[in-house]
């Protein structure tokens, strides 16, 4: 290590202002800073100070999603062979997972990171770190047969139309990872619906699938009103049914939110509080029961599609969230709800996870200036009380 932070410093003084590569200089400070602790602090505004900065947070909820992507990597190799009847071990299932799956983090990364350093060259400013979580979350929510140049799509609009049009990492109103899905949603349709985008290898007409075997996800079902072939909630939360690459597995997502949880990087109140809402829908829709898709347990339901993931890892952005603390629980309360109902009450969309985030993010700062707002009232009506007594 000390071999490395000796070249560094050599090229350091090139790289500066009047250097001879002056111009990489937003570069050369991206590696030096994902490798080291920065050396210089803030020099302008109100911060908090803190031992960790914005790349030691992000690295930790890279790791929060280890779980998901790795169970996310063995499901598609087993929902392979489950498709065409063959059996494989751990390892041979995993392996193929890893191959299918790969390809989509390195154009996610190559990618969005290539759009991050040419914005920060133009700018001449730092490279911004929000990416390293983006880029991971991309293909986690993306069906494993997405053509890759979709992604890469995709992944530039979210890059440039979800951060760098509102200023950079810290200032985009939209979550980026969603903004990725909802481009191929809208712009290409039947590559992130149907029953064959799920499961590797189905998308290609010489592939053999055995009878039986139709790819559809439980949404997928519950959308064809198919309610008898929904797999049983434990099923569901382990996780070996079709899906988008990391949200299948609801223990795998279960132990990230508690290393979120625990490292205090992830809002227990925004993921509490969305699953709160969106239990409370679901039992108001068993009040009523108007059609097979009302009765269905709120366990199953949460269990279903990538609410549970949204939750975890794409409502508590916090960026995009609430930012205090009575609006953290109205935030992420309405996202369940708005989930919820559009789940069941749009049949034409089964998943509302996305739009529902989407949604809130936009009145995340009208939802914080109503909490302060009331928090002054209630101040100010406590020191006017307070005077006249004295």
């Amino acid at each position: 290590m000390k071999f490395l932070r000796n070249t560094l410093d050599k090229i350091k003084p090139h790289v500066q202002k009047g250097g001879k590569f002056q111009k990489f200089r937003s570069t050369f400070d991206a590696f030096e800073t994902f490798l080291y602790v920065p050396d210089h602090v803030t020099k302008s505004g109100s911060h908090i100070r803190d031992g960790i900065d914005l790349k030691r947070a992000m690295s930790v909820v890279v790791i929060a999603l280890m779980p998901a992507l790795l169970f996310g990597m063995w499901n598609v190799g087993y929902q392979h062979f489950l498709a065409i009847g063959q059996t494989a071990g751990f390892c041979e299932l995993f392996w193929y997972g890893f191959l299918q799956v790969l390809p989509i983090i390195i154009v996610s990364y190559v990618v969005g990171l290539g759009v991050e350093f040419i914005f920060a060259q133009i700018r001449g400013h730092e490279v911004n770190e929000g990416f390293l979580v983006s880029g991971m979350l991309i293909p986690m929510i993306m069906p494993v047969d997405t053509p890759l140049w979709m992604v890469a799509v995709a992944t530039i609009f979210a890059v440039i139309i979800g951060k760098e049009v509102f200023g950079g990492t810290g200032m985009n109103i939209f979550n980026p990872a969603l903004l990725a899905r909802a481009f191929i949603f809208f712009a290409y349709p039947s590559k992130i619906s149907g029953d064959f985008v799920w499961v590797s290898g189905l998308s290609d007409s010489t592939t053999k699938v055995v009878d039986g075997f139709s790819g559809a996800t439980p949404m997928g079902l519950a959308g064809q009103g198919q309610f008898d072939k929904i797999p049983d909630f434990w099923t569901m939360f382990i996780g070996n049914i079709p899906g988008s690459i990391g949200e299948t597995s609801k223990i795998a997502i279960l132990i990230g939110a508690a290393i979120l949880i625990i490292s205090g990087i992830g809002s227990f109140r925004i993921m509490l509080s969305t699953i709160l809402g969106g239990s409370a829908m679901i039992y108001i829709f068993n009040l009523f029961a108007a059609n097979p898709y009302m009765e269905i347990s709120p366990l199953v339901q949460l269990s279903m599609g990538g609410f549970l993931f949204g939750a975890v890892f794409m409502a508590t952005d916090p960026v995009s969230a609430s930012q205090t603390s009575t609006g953290k629980i109205i935030y992420g309360f309405l996202i369940g709800m708005i989930a919820m109902l559009i789940r069941v009450l749009n049949p034409a969309y089964p998943e509302g996870m996305m739009l529902a985030i989407l949604m809130m993010n936009m009145f995340a700062p009208l939802i914080d200036y109503y909490v302060v707002e009331a928090n002054i009232k209630r101040r100010l009506k406590r020191a006017k009380l307070s005077s006249i007594k004295s």
